[in-house]
């Protein structure tokens, strides 16, 4: 597979359906879970970053 075989594959996934769709599973409840089941599992060290990228999610969730 070459880079422009790769770059195609990625605007497919990249269309605005998928990102519609992925949106729709942003919300802040399934955010939070997904952040508390990676800080159960992670150094506390990294709790800060994990909620940070939390709280970017759920933006780019709009919820």
């Amino acid at each position: 597979m070459g880079l422009d075989d790769f770059l195609d594959k990625a605007k497919d996934i990249a269309s605005e359906e998928n990102v519609d769709k992925a949106k729709s599973f942003l919300t802040d409840e399934n955010v939070d879970g997904a952040a508390e089941k990676i800080k159960d599992v992670a150094p506390d060290s990294v709790d800060g970053t994990v909620d940070e990228l939390a709280d970017k999610a759920k933006e780019f969730g709009g919820q």
